[in-house]
């Protein structure tokens, strides 16, 4: 499941029913899929523990669907992400809006992979 619980489940646990840390949510969002990922961002606006309310834009390994990354969002997503490059740097733009929150993109730069340099005589 793709999410943190819902804030409305998460009441549940007031009245002594267990739930699942993380239930997921229901919506409607597109991802993106580069070589390694799969990103995608939240639908809807949660207050988990430990983190403002807002929602998440994630990354998950293509190969196991582990979480690899996540960002805080201030409000869901409400268009598919995208990705451009620009000076040898790879971004993830992606709309964001909801409640009173007026819409806009937000990007964010990926990290640079390691380079090696080798020097004469094949040394790093």
């Amino acid at each position: 499941m793709h999410g943190d619980t819902p804030d409305a489940v998460q009441a549940l646990e007031r009245l002594g029913i267990d739930y699942q840390e993380k239930t997921g949510q229901g919506g409607s969002v597109g991802p993106i899929v580069t070589k390694t990922l799969v990103i995608v961002g939240d639908p809807q606006l949660t207050a988990p523990p430990g983190r403002p309310r807002g929602a998440m834009l994630r990354a998950y390994d293509k190969q196991t669907g582990k979480e690899v990354g996540a960002v805080w969002l201030p409000a869901p997503q409400s268009g598919s992400p995208m990705t451009y490059m620009a000076n040898d740097k790879q971004y993830i733009i992606v709309a964001v809006s909801g409640g009173n929150y007026t819409g806009e993109y937000l990007a964010f730069a990926l990290p640079q992979p390691q380079r090696r340099t080798t020097t004469q005589g094949g040394q790093a």
